[in-house]
């Protein structure tokens, strides 16, 4: 239980990568079909119907890849292999008669 608080450090830091990568994506998503639509205008509900597919799509990318991080921050830490080793190998006690 020692790590614990990085394991939370780790998450919150995952999480913030999560979702600065969402926006930079959802960026340059809107810039894209924002210029398409300012070139031919015509088009433009059907790249409104094509950003808002993408976009959604990648908010269920973000809400996924954020549910991750916070299970694996409150998972239970496991047992560190030299505790293990220690435990395995207790040593023997031989009486003398």
């Amino acid at each position: 239980m020692e790590y614990l608080g990085l394991s939370y450090l780790a998450a919150g830091l995952g999480a913030g990568l999560v979702v600065i990568g969402a926006a930079l994506g959802i960026g340059r998503l809107a810039s894209g079909a924002i210029e398409g639509m300012a070139r031919q205008p015509e088009l433009s509900g059907d790249l409104r119907t094509a950003m808002i597919i993408a976009a959604a799509l990648i908010e269920g990318f973000t809400f996924f890849a954020l549910v991750i991080t916070f299970m694996l921050a409150t998972q239970a830490p496991k047992e560190f292999p030299t505790k293990a080793a220690e435990k395995a190998e207790a040593p023997v006690v031989v009486e003398k008669k």
